[in-house]
């Protein structure tokens, strides 16, 4: 027996039977502690570090490991990641988890076209040779640690064993995602004292409120290992479908879109009721008609831009749903722009493309053969079902947290309307304690920002920014990507 363990004298054979039950509680405690721990770490091993990669000139200048941890039954579904390092200090900076959106956006999206180091040089990339990368000098890993994670399964190189693995909902996806943080930790214990925050856009809005739930309940049951959880980053969040759907109207009344007279009569005859209105109130649909014939050749997403499709709203099974004005944004493969025509944003994703799906960078980041045949920035074939409507009483529930809270909305948007983001953070009851006020970028204003509070806890300090972010065209940014 080891020094320490003894809490008896064993000088009979009674405290001799005593020590040995003492002996076998303090193992089985261990056991329990520790048993966990080893089943988490045991899928974690398969990752690597990757010094470069094919079109990038030299080494890279970042600290990127790669690889897959296994979740679920029996581990049959592998999430793949990309894990960089902060440019500053590791050890300091906050651990971000990253969600792309979709569902089924890849996180490699999320590094080439949102929030990582690296972008692809247009000019020297579109003369048909192999795509070319360069630097983002505005990178999220300047300042923190960041986990991209290709979630929820089928999503860029992640994979299940089974066919069951791929069938997934809201909650199964974050339940998979907090197992593959749990993972991940464990096989990285140098980052457990960080400062860490969940974060993602469009559809992360839906998953990611319920992760940090998730974290929050493991940590308050002892789950290991334990999390520093300090809060979450969102931009432009789906949260509540109906909420957002109802603000389209409005935010299209702010922008100009359509006519005072106009908004006054659909407020009128359809009460506000945008999803759902009453198919047979003739002066409402003549209302939504009308302005469906304002916004329907918009691109939603960024409404400064070119639209790129042809779109036009058409019912299903006779039921109206503004979801079919949303163009379906699945990509448009060109071996180049057109030429005479407008610039638009997809163009730029035929890069990734041609570069995730050439062997030679599979095989820089050691993707495993076989498991992907044909990768695609956005999977539209998941076998995914939607269970969670809204995420609101959720986040009502996290202000129970000492947590902070960024949610940020592109003020161009017409997909998730910031007007409708603020409807529900409204409805979480919290105390403004700075009002609408402006920020700035290089002395220009980027943005107008909100603070909420709530003081009602007296240990506990929660706190919400709401930012808008002023957003031009040609401008990358969260809020017109997915």
């Amino acid at each position: 027996m080891k020094k320490g363990l003894s809490i008896y004298p064993a000088t009979t054979e009674m405290s001799g039977i005593r020590l040995r039950n003492t002996h076998f509680h303090v193992i089985n405690m261990m056991l329990f502690l520790v048993f966990p721990l080893l089943l988490l770490s045991d899928a974690a091993a398969s990752k690597s570090i990757i010094k470069s990669l094919p079109g990038f000139d030299g080494n890279l200048p970042f600290v990127l490991e790669t690889g897959y941890i296994g979740v679920g039954e029996l581990e049959a579904v592998q999430l793949f990641y990309y894990f960089i390092e902060s440019e500053r200090s590791p050890k300091d900076d906050p651990l971000v988890l990253w969600l792309t959106g979709g569902p089924g956006c890849s996180a490699l999206s999320g590094i080439i076209y949102e929030i990582g180091p690296l972008s692809f040089d247009y000019a020297k990339s579109s003369g048909g040779g192999k795509p070319v990368l360069a630097l983002n000098p505005y990178s999220w890993t300047k300042i923190a640690n960041i986990i991209f994670v290709d979630a929820p399964v089928g999503t860029g190189f992640s994979y299940s064993t089974t066919w069951e693995g791929y069938h997934v909902t809201d909650t199964l996806s974050a339940a998979e995602t907090y197992e593959f943080l749990r993972k991940w930790l464990v096989d990285h214990p140098k980052f457990l004292t960080n400062p860490l925050y969940v974060a993602g856009d469009s559809f992360t809005g839906i998953v990611a409120p319920i992760i940090v739930q998730e974290i929050s309940d493991g940590n308050e049951v002892g789950h290991q290992p334990t999390m520093n959880i300090k809060g979450y980053v969102l931009g432009n969040p789906r949260t509540d479908y109906e909420i957002e759907s109802n603000s389209i109207v409005p935010f299209a009344h702010l922008k100009a879109l359509i006519s005072d007279k106009l908004y006054e009569s659909f407020m009128k005859n359809c009460k506000g009721e945008y999803l759902n209105p009453d198919q047979s109130n003739a002066s409402c649909m003549e209302d939504i008609l009308a302005i469906n014939e304002c916004i329907g050749n918009l691109d939603n997403a960024q409404i400064l831009e070119p639209t790129c499709k042809d779109i036009s709203p058409k019912p299903v099974a006779l039921k109206w749903d503004p979801r079919f004005l949303i163009a379906d944004d699945a990509d448009i493969l060109l071996s180049s722009p057109r030429d005479p025509g407008p610039w638009c944003r997809n163009y730029n994703y035929v890069y990734i493309y041609m570069w995730a799906n050439d062997e030679t960078v599979r095989d820089a980041l050691h993707i495993r053969k076989g498991t992907i045949k044909d990768w695609r920035r956005c999977n539209k074939t998941l076998a995914y079902s939607y269970n969670v409507e809204s995420t609101v009483d959720y986040h009502r529930n996290l202000t129970k947290q000492p947590y902070r809270t960024l949610i940020y909305s592109g003020d161009h948007d017409m997909v998730i309307p910031y007007v409708g983001t603020l409807e529900w953070i409204e409805s979480l009851n919290l105390t403004i304690k700075y009002d609408w006020e402006p920020w700035f970028v290089d002395g220009q204003v980027a943005g107008y920002a909100m603070l909420y509070a709530d003081n009602a806890q007296e240990y506990i300090t929660y706190d919400l920014t709401f930012a808008s972010v002023k957003v031009r065209t040609g401008i990358s940014s969260a809020n017109c990507l997915i």
